[in-house]
């Protein structure tokens, strides 16, 4: 899964974002979801927050599968 903030203005869509991946990496590593969120949570040593985006990630996936 991939989690993307989007520029000010910008439309990207998530196939756009899947069809980027699809010519930079191999295809087990390809994405087979694409979140679009504000930002991306950091600790206060500037370091990303993981746990913070799985919890987003399994969140999304009970709020859609009720």
């Amino acid at each position: 899964m991939a989690f993307v903030v989007r520029k000010l203005g910008s439309n990207i869509t998530e196939a756009q974002v899947m069809q980027f991946t699809v010519k930079q990496v191999s295809p087990y590593k390809q994405i087979r979801r694409v979140a679009f969120i504000d930002s991306i949570p950091k600790s206060h040593s500037v370091k990303i927050l993981r746990r913070e985006l799985v919890d987003r990630a399994l969140f999304a996936n009970f709020s859609t599968s009720s």
